[in-house]
């Protein structure tokens, strides 16, 4: 069995038991799950070559009037993956709506009715086939009609995941917040040890299906930072990568606000960083929309994004910042014992020569002028770092925090706000901003444990038991 089968593709549900409590996995046990799999796949190299190939015998069945040849090599396409601009390029993908076009305009009435059930039945989409037939919706409609053939949207798969976890909550007890609790857990975070100083481990849930419209500056923010977006078209793909076990979690709840998100699994090349995890697995979650969801730039100049952003309300600004700081930033709180100096510090990284580093010297600017929070871009060999520290940075906490949503820097800001307000000792704060701190050079279940996290925190592991 492949990893990715053990995940349906809405949501994030996993069949069978949980690695984490069961042992590590030995290496003779991943090789003999992957005996189980079928031919590997071919690689993009190999894929485009097939796929030409098959574009030129349909072509050339075309030129004999041989319809039937024309739909098995269509078939044959469609399952190889060559209509999918993603997995093969633009050029090819297109080479297939050609071959579609064509047999449809050559096609009688029943044939058409054949060809969108055979379609159909392969797991193309609507949107893809009505981009391939340059046809309106109204034209569509009056054929599914004249065909018999129900052919329901996404929206309405995702419909049937709400109701799957409706009732995964009514026999089984699992929740968003159960979910969260149970990520919190696995991470080594004690839940209840944070209510009991008032403190909400599960706050960043709030507010977070408000993020269903794309149009919330969070989501450009987002867009300016980890979140990549995709273009073809006929489709946006929204995509977000991790091999964390925060990201393992969040990722798709955040895209899952949007519809249920699809998830591939692969293994991550070893990296100096994560010496200590024997596979390191990333998990990609994405979710693919019509050509004209997607209500921002993808890329803009440095003065187009100062634009958009003085057009911003102060809300909307902080939303941006938060979505910013919830892909590429990070919040801390370090004591010099020394010196006997508490900081705090609010970063956002950028890399050191591609577009994202006009975001800092623009956002550093409109920060300064709007919300009078002051920050400077400190450079290294890697990276350029926007840097807001001390009062600064609690300023700047103050404003975004009830839009963020990245567990580990949600709730590190409302510590640090909790604490800066005096709802929390000294002492009690120190306790439990330990709990979120990462161990660098050494092995810690945060980092490089996204697919044990994910099965972890999935609703089947109530139904399986834990």
């Amino acid at each position: 069995m492949h990893l990715g089968e053990c995940f349906a593709v809405g949501g994030f549900k996993i069949n069978g038991p949980p690695r984490v409590g069961k042992g590590p996995m030995s290496s003779k046990e991943v090789s003999d799950t992957s005996n189980e799999a079928s031919l590997p796949k071919p690689t993009q190299a190999g894929r485009i070559e097939t796929c030409t190939e098959l574009i030129r015998q349909a072509m050339r069945c075309l030129e004999n009037n041989d319809k039937q040849c024309v739909m098995r090599k269509i078939e044959e396409a469609i399952k190889a993956d060559c209509h999918n601009g993603y997995a093969v390029g633009k050029k090819i993908a297109d080479g297939v709506k050609e071959l579609v076009h064509r047999l449809w305009l050559r096609n009688n009435d029943e044939e058409r009715c054949e060809l969108l059930k055979v379609l159909k039945d392969l797991g193309v989409s609507k949107s893809w086939f009505k981009g391939a037939l340059n046809t309106s919706t109204e034209m569509w409609n009056k054929w599914l009609r004249r065909c018999g053939i129900e052919w329901e949207g996404r929206a309405t798969r995702n419909n049937v995941v709400r109701q799957l976890e409706d009732l995964l909550s009514e026999r089984f007890g699992w929740s968003e917040v159960r979910m969260c609790e149970e990520l919190w857990r696995f991470v080594g975070v004690d839940v209840d040890e944070f209510r009991k100083y008032g403190v909400e481990p599960c706050v960043w849930l709030e507010g977070i299906n408000e993020l269903s419209n794309l149009r919330r500056p969070y989501w450009f923010g987002l867009a300016r930072s980890d979140l990549i977006v995709g273009e073809s078209d006929y489709k946006i793909r929204l995509r977000l990568n991790t091999t964390n076990s925060i990201g393992a979690v969040f990722f798709p709840t955040l895209l899952g606000t949007i519809k249920a998100p699809g998830l591939d699994i692969n293994w991550k090349k070893r990296a100096p960083a994560a010496k200590y995890a024997a596979e390191p697995i990333t998990l990609s979650y994405y979710v693919d929309l019509s050509a004209d969801a997607w209500p921002w730039p993808i890329e803009l100049s440095a003065g187009e994004l100062e634009r958009i952003l003085d057009g911003f309300g102060d809300g909307e600004l902080a939303e941006f910042v938060a979505g910013l700081i919830d892909g590429d930033g990070t919040v801390l709180y370090y004591y010099d014992h020394e010196s006997k100096t508490e900081f705090v510090l609010v970063l956002i990284a950028a890399c050191k020569a591609c577009p994202k580093r006009i975001n800092l010297d623009v956002l550093m600017g409109v920060i300064a002028r709007r919300f009078g929070i002051v920050g400077s871009i400190n450079s290294n060999k890697t990276a350029n770092v926007l840097v807001f520290r001390g009062e600064n940075a609690v300023k700047l906490l103050r404003r975004i925090v009830k839009y963020m949503h990245h567990p580990i820097r949600r709730i590190r800001a409302e510590l640090i706000l909790a604490y800066y307000n005096g709802k929390i000792s000294k002492d009690e704060f120190t306790k439990l901003y330990e709990q979120t701190e990462y161990e660098y050079g050494g092995p810690d279940v945060k980092r490089n444990h996204a697919l044990e996290a994910l099965t972890q925190a999935a609703p089947q592991t109530y139904t399986h038991g834990c």
